[in-house]
C-alpha cells in the first residue's frame, strides 16, 4: 500500500501529513541546503553542522520514499551519492519561503508584546 493510499485509509487530516513530512529536527536546513542545488551527503555534514551522519541518512531516506529527494547513485569507487529536490520538494520550498515571511512577522509581533 502506498503512502497515499494508507492516508486514505487512515483518515489523515492532509496538513497533518504535510506537516509530518517535514517533521524532524533536519529537514527544513535539508531543504534549505538542496535548494541552492544537488547535495552529497557530506555537503550536508558541512552546511548543517552538528547533524549525525546515521541520522542525516535516516531523514534523507524518508524525504526520498515520500518524493521530495530524488537520489542518484554513481558506480564509482569510491561511491557518490547525490540527492536534489523533486517537483515535489520544489513546491515545498515555496512554501517554506511564504511560512519564513509568516515567521518574521509573527516575530516582530511577539517582541512588540
Amino acid at each position: 500500500m502506498n503512502t497515499k493510499e494508507r492516508a486514505i485509509e487512515e483518515k489523515i487530516c492532509p496538513l497533518e501529513f504535510a506537516v509530518n513530512a517535514i517533521s524532524g529536527k533536519w529537514k527544513i536546513p535539508i531543504v534549505w541546503q538542496i535548494n541552492e542545488g544537488k547535495k552529497r551527503p557530506s555537503e550536508f555534514i558541512k552546511g548543517i553542522g552538528k547533524v549525525d551522519r546515521r541520522v542525516l541518512n535516516q531523514q534523507l531516506k524518508e524525504m526520498e520514499s515520500i518524493g521530495l529527494l530524488t537520489k542518484v547513485s554513481y558506480p564509482e569507487l569510491p561511491p557518490r551519492v547525490e540527492y536534489s529536490l523533486t517537483p515535489l520538494g520544489e513546491d515545498l520550498v515555496k512554501v517554506l519561503w511564504q511560512l519564513n515571511a509568516w515567521g518574521e512577522v509573527l516575530l516582530e509581533k511577539s517582541n512588540k508584546l
